[in-house]
This record gives C-alpha cells, structure tokens and sequence, in this order.
C-alpha cells in the first residue's frame, strides 16, 4: 500500500502495523539487550531510582517498527525520508554505543552533528533565514531536540508519551499540509511508540535508554523541520513544532540554566528535571508524568488553532508562553530547587 492517498484513514494501517511490530519486537529486543549488555544496573548513578536491571531497549524496538514500515511504505524512495532514515540510523548506532559504554559527550556531539549534516545533504533544512543562518539553525535544532528527548526521559512512560502526542499531532497536520509520506512516518512512528508504551510502564520492562529518547528526538526534529503547511511560509508558521515539542524544550532549557547558574556541567546526569521537580512539589509520579503529557497535548492545540489566526497572533502567542516559561523557570528554581 502506498501513501499517495490523502484521506485519514489511510493512515490507520500503518498505526496498527506500528503498534503490531512493537508489541511483537520489545520483548524480543528486552532479549537482545540483555545478551549484549545494554542494562541499567540500579545504583550505578546518583539519580537512578529503580530496583531492578532493566534493559535498554528502546532504540532496537522502536527502529526495527520503523524499519518493517519503512520498508512496507517503500519509504526509501523517497530522498527526504531517506536523508532522515540515514540520519536516524547514525544516532541508534551512537545511542547503543553510549548506552554500553557511556561515550563522552563530545563523541555524542559529534555523531548528531553528522546525523544532522545527512538530513541537510537530503534537501532537509529550515528556510526560514538565508544561508548560513538556516544551517546552522538546522545544525541547533536537531541536536538540540535530540538531547531534549534524552533529557526529558527521566520516568517511565513520560519520553515515549510525549513522542505519541507530538507524532499524532504532526501526522494529522502534514496531512492536511498534503505531505504524505510525511504524514506516513508520523504514523508509523506514533504506532511504534504506542506498541512499546505498554513495555515502558512502570513498572518498566525495558528503558529507551540513549539510543531509544535520542531516535525519538531526532524522528520529531526532523519531522518538525520537514513540516511545511499549505498557504503558510516558514516565516508564518515556524513556532508549531517548537510548540508541539515545547514540553521536553521546556525541560532542556530549565536543565541548562540550572546547571549552568551552578557551575554543574550540563552534560552530567541528574534529578533537576521538570519531572523531578513536580515530585519535589509533592505531586506523586504518576501525576506528574500526566500533567508534563497533558501539557503536550494543549500546547499542540494552540500551535494549530492559532496557526489559523495568522503569524500576527501566533507570535505573540509564542512570545506569551515564553514569557511563562522564564516565569516557571525561575518558579522551579525558587520552590523546588535540585537536591544536592
């Protein structure tokens, strides 16, 4: 079946073919994982919390569901999605490097960089400025949301949730965009993402590790970049993905401010995410990770609902929640500041 087709439910088997592999793939990538060492040991860091080894594998589950559709999509004859499948296979080669042996961190920057440098090689880049403002805006966008995934993938089920909403909110507009391979791998990827959110649960059976949350990261920032809706220019409508990722953006920021005010490195592990600071705020886990998901949800709603209102309104909307967001920022910092 091919994509060529415009209407919704075209889509659907493609979601169920995602959600298929990916409850049929985990446990068998939970296998792999543990025969290649790729376990997180509790108590090897400070911030790790769980009582049980748990394997890291996310990256294998959630790659092999996009593989299967990929290939029943005939996605690879496509130059776009092509640059990004290339671009993605680098950062699950590096993810599953670090997740074995822990690579430093300008090794990891390196690698995105070069995942990053593919996706530009296959027509993939912002147009909003001239060169070289836009590559080089590219270049700070895909690393910079695939580190964000890393970093907001701080509780069981909270990552792989994010990326559900944020796929399903991004296959619904590159449809109506009429970008429907686009649209195909936004449905693939929200099916591999429900398909693993069972085994991702806590209490979780596998983690998604570096290689899992950065593949997600990099898959979305990729998609958000690609994104062009119909009648808008980039210069109209940049701020939807910021929006329909501004949750573990959020996260990012807080974490590098805080860090960095402190004199911490900022690549260095810890529990001074929003997560932990909504803990912090006596909000018990699950809650928390409902609230952080639900904040998702609603920020995707106004990215589309005001996109429809013109560039005039959706900039001052993204100035107002920017302006909210130094606000909760400096709230976090003020009432529940990092342990330590």
């Amino acid at each position: 079946m091919g994509l060529d087709m415009q209407p919704l439910t075209s889509y659907f088997p493609v979601i169920l073919r995602g959600v298929a592999v990916g409850l049929v793939v985990s446990p068998l990538a939970i296998l792999a994982a543990r025969r290649f060492g790729l376990v997180d040991v509790p108590g090897s860091r400070d911030h790790k919390r769980h009582t049980q080894p748990t394997p890291l594998a996310g990256g294998l589950a959630l790659a092999a569901s996009l593989m299967v559709n990929g290939l029943w999509e005939g996605w690879l004859g496509e130059p776009m999605l092509l640059a990004g499948l290339g671009g993605a296979a680098v950062i699950l080669c590096l993810g599953l490097l670090d997740d074995r042996r822990d690579l430093r961190a300008w090794q990891k920057l390196l690698g995105q960089c070069l995942a990053a440098a593919l996706l530009i090689a296959g027509g993939v880049r912002v147009r909003l400025l001239g060169e070289p403002f836009g590559l080089l805006l590219t270049f700070l966008w895909i690393v910079g949301m695939t580190n964000a995934f890393n970093f907001v993938d701080s509780m069981d089920g909270l990552a792989i949730g994010l990326a559900g909403i944020a796929s399903a909110f991004f296959m619904l507009a590159t449809i109506d965009a009429g970008q429907p391979h686009l649209a195909g791998l936004s449905a693939g990827l929200l099916g591999a993402t429900v398909g693993m959110y069972f085994f991702n649960l806590t209490p979780a059976k596998l983690f998604l590790g570096d290689s899992g949350s950065q593949l997600l990261g990099f898959m979305l920032a990729t998609i958000g970049v690609a994104y062009l809706p119909r009648n808008f220019a980039q210069a109209a409508s940049w701020y939807v993905p910021i929006l329909v990722l501004g949750v573990p953006l959020f996260d990012i920021v807080l974490v590098v401010f805080s860090r960095a005010r402190r004199g911490r490195k900022v690549y260095r592990p810890g529990s001074d995410h929003t997560y932990h600071r909504l803990v912090r705020l006596n909000l018990d886990p699950p809650r928390a990770v409902f609230l952080m998901q639900r904040g998702g949800v609603v920020l995707g709603l106004l990215a589309f609902i005001v996109l429809e209102a013109g560039p005039l309104v959706g900039n001052l909307l993204v100035v107002g929640l920017a302006t909210a967001g130094v606000v909760l920022v400096l709230f976090f910092e003020r009432r529940a500041p990092p342990e330590g």
